[in-house]
């Protein structure tokens, strides 16, 4: 009779460990997800981790779709500084989203015992969308025809049965003199205007909004493995640009040590083709100090269709990455500031020889 009981509260424990999503290490990271099981995934984050995880709807998709993004961070009464990431606005680079949903589960996985991840939750929050172009997404899911497709899924026009625009075209930072087409059969079809989609203009009005919170924008892309910093339009260079060429560069370094895969750092003339209308282009042209396009792998065999296998080795390198970019940022706007205010309150001003007893480094 124990033993019966002992079984039946075993399975009641379980049970209610699957009900409310507990069981979440069932959840495959080295594979490809649809966007049901991506949203789901989204809710058991949020509901796994009530402390530092919300969810907000920030915009609907052309077909009415809502389109979400995971907050994560310590909760705080006033704004804090924040990182933008989003993966997704092309349809068929499903390695992005897998990233995506990789770096989230390291910092929540990391958190609690890793004090430098503990430190960036006290101080930034993280906005993350998993998958922007939602309606894409679940279209090249269909079938193998569909596999490849890579734009929105907006309706044609009188003059143009074509469906879809290229949301990475649609920003208004420099929209339509580059790396576009007015076709709109193209694969870079630009829109009819520029923020003419609703992806595009939830972005816009979202980073609009908190634009002087934000530090970072990171926009994740594949393939051909490159950090690709604005503008990319020619002859035109972000005011930082060779700050954002060194961060760059230190990223592809700790990308390398990873899994030993070279990623070229640049603006797209230098390093691929010109490109206008980018979202990267455009956050770094209303005042985003930092923003970067991530192009994931690979660059030479697979292409869009990446292996499933490369999927772990992928987003294992990309994370370190990441991190190499945003502690750069956080150290810049925390570290260097925290030291500063600490020695002007002991009224040394940097004064090598200060005796301040009351001096004590914050970090």
């Amino acid at each position: 009779m124990k033993g019966s009981v002992i079984s039946v509260l075993v399975v009641l424990v379980v049970l209610d460990r699957l009900a409310s999503g507990l069981e979440h290490r069932s959840y495959d990271y080295t594979k490809y997800h649809p966007m049901d099981e991506i949203s789901t995934w989204m809710n058991q984050m949020e509901r796994e981790n009530p402390d530092v995880v919300s969810s907000m709807v920030y915009g609907q998709t052309y077909e009415k779709r809502n389109i979400t993004l995971l907050k994560i961070g310590f909760k705080n009464t006033t704004p804090k500084k924040a990182v933008w990431m989003d993966c997704g606005i092309h349809a068929r680079e499903w390695i992005a989203p897998a990233f995506c949903q990789y770096f989230v589960k390291e910092i929540l996985g990391s958190y609690k015992t890793d004090s430098n991840v503990n430190t960036l939750f006290k101080n930034l929050d993280f906005y993350i969308t998993p998958v922007l172009n939602i309606d894409g997404y679940i279209y090249s899911w269909r079938d193998n025809t569909t596999r490849l497709w890579r734009k929105s899924r907006t309706a044609g026009t009188e003059n143009c049965r074509c469906f879809g625009t290229d949301l990475n075209r649609n920003f208004p930072a420099y929209w339509g003199m580059v790396g576009i087409s007015r076709n709109c059969c193209s694969d870079v079809y630009n829109g009819p205007t520029a923020v003419s989609e609703p992806e595009t203009k939830a972005v816009t009005d979202f980073l609009g909004a908190h634009q002087n919170e934000m530090l970072c924008y990171l926009t994740i892309h594949s393939p051909s493995q490159m950090i690709l910093v604005p503008y990319g339009v020619p002859n035109i260079s972000a005011p930082n640009y060779d700050e954002l060429m060194e961060v760059g560069l230190a990223a592809a370094k700790a990308i390398s040590a990873v899994h030993g895969k070279s990623y070229k750092v640049g603006t797209p003339p230098d390093v691929l083709y010109a490109t206008s209308g980018s979202s990267r282009d455009f956050a770094r042209f209303i005042g985003i100090p930092y923003s970067f396009g991530l192009e994931l792998r690979d660059k030479e065999k697979y292409h869009f269709i990446l292996p499933q296998n490369q999927i772990q080795p992928s987003c294992e390198e990309a994370y370190q990455g990441a991190m190499s970019i945003i502690n750069y940022i956080h150290d810049k706007n925390f570290k260097s500031a925290a030291v500063s205010q600490t020695v002007d309150n002991c009224d040394c001003l940097m004064d090598l020889e200060c005796k301040c007893d009351d001096f004590k480094p914050l970090y």
